[in-house]
């Protein structure tokens, strides 16, 4: 990983291991710009993909694995922006999580969110998706017992009353 603006003293060194020989062909690995934070997927497919409006979503294969390795670290699989907003392509799991300690092969949950419409068609080696790298908080976590104790006057309301 190449180092960000803060001279990358504290950036982990991330491992990838490539799966599919294609991957370099099409730029793999790198970021689309300087300033990019996520790192361009691509389809490691055989032949087209079609993703009919609002049908399941499909695994596709990204060609690679990673090993992170720092549990204070994962990266986050996301749709580029164009292809959901242009086209409907978008995560079909929302966002992928990809802990610090999975080294298997990634996938990406390919769906067409359109309710109707076109089909959305993925090429072999298109980028679809992008991986971002960010750090990672784990509280410690306590288990309160105490319902005497005065609480916040938030949430009284149920789901989404804070915003009326």
């Amino acid at each position: 990983m190449s180092p960000g603006a803060d001279g990358g003293a504290d950036l982990p060194e991330v491992g990838i291991r490539l799966l599919d020989p294609r991957l370099p062909g099409w730029g793999f690995p790198h970021w689309g710009s300087a300033g990019a934070a996520g790192l361009d997927l691509f389809a490691c497919l055989d032949a087209p993909l079609l993703l009919a409006p609002q049908a399941r979503p499909a695994l596709v294969p990204a060609g690679f694995s990673v090993r992170i390795r720092d549990p204070g670290w994962c990266g986050l699989v996301l749709p580029r922006s164009g292809r959901g907003h242009r086209d409907g392509l978008v995560m079909g799991n929302g966002t992928g999580v990809i802990d610090a300690d999975y080294e298997g092969p990634l996938l990406i949950s390919a769906w067409n969110r359109n309710p109707d419409g076109a089909p959305v068609r993925i090429e072999p080696g298109e980028r679809i998706a992008q991986m971002v790298f960010t750090r990672v908080a784990r509280p410690r976590l306590t288990v309160e017992t105490d319902d005497a104790r005065p609480g916040s006057a938030r949430g009284g309301g149920g789901f989404g009353s804070s915003g009326r």
